[in-house]
């Protein structure tokens, strides 16, 4: 059987969050680290917000996020660097494996969606920028549900818009605790474990880990 669709994270699945270091290498001193804090500050800011019951978008977070990390990290952000920096997540790169990889699927009758923390018109300009709009079906926002990934109402904007089970959807995301969110939720779900990082300990595990999508190509026909 073949899913009723592969549905995907967008930013660092699809889209190379990593190249934030050269916009980030214009102002800090360790731009690896800097870019790190910054989106390990983004995550913890949408659980927190989440858990609180405090929305604001992911655009907004972000910015919190930033202001933070430049706080941290001792740089004075003015208007323009603040605008290129989160300018920049419109502008990320697609991995070289997005591409073939959505366009395999596709070729197989599997519809392509994505499922995102970002919002519509970040998500929309992104997947332009990256080229890879055309070969994705519809993009789920977050912002439909006003709450954040992990929470369950998220993962069911996919199952609501396809009318399937959980169980008929392919989720891939290279986020550990989207894939164990999804899973939670019953979804047949493939971590993209890009950075080789251990497994999560706490919730459901993925019932794939794969190193790249090239992978997706053995596991979309399974009982």
């Amino acid at each position: 059987m073949k899913p009723a669709a592969a549905v995907f994270d967008l930013f660092g699945t699809l889209l190379d969050i990593s190249s934030l270091r050269d916009v980030a290498a214009t102002i800090a001193d360790d731009p690896a680290a800097f870019v790190a804090t910054w989106r390990d500050k983004q995550i913890a800011y949408s659980f927190a917000g989440a858990i609180m019951g405090i929305h604001e978008d992911f655009d907004a977070v972000t910015r919190h996020a930033l202001e933070y990390t430049a706080a941290k990290y001792g740089v004075e952000l003015d208007t323009l660097r603040r605008k290129r920096l989160l300018d920049a997540w419109c502008t990320l790169p697609a991995f070289d494996d997005v591409g073939p990889a959505l366009r395999a699927l596709r070729e197989r009758g599997i519809k392509c969606a994505v499922l995102t923390n970002g919002t519509p018109e970040t998500a929309a300009s992104a997947t332009a920028n990256a080229g890879i709009d055309a070969l994705l079906d519809i993009t789920f926002s977050v912002e439909a549900a006003r709450v954040f990934k992990p929470d369950r109402r998220v993962y069911a904007l996919v199952t609501d818009h396809y009318r399937v089970p959980p169980g008929q959807v392919l989720f891939v995301t290279s986020n550990g605790w989207d894939a164990t969110g999804a899973a939670a939720f019953g979804m047949r779900v493939a971590w993209c474990n890009r950075a080789g990082l251990p497994a999560e300990t706490f919730g459901p595990s993925p019932e794939w880990t794969i190193g790249d999508l090239h992978a997706l190509a053995a596991i979309t026909e399974y009982p």
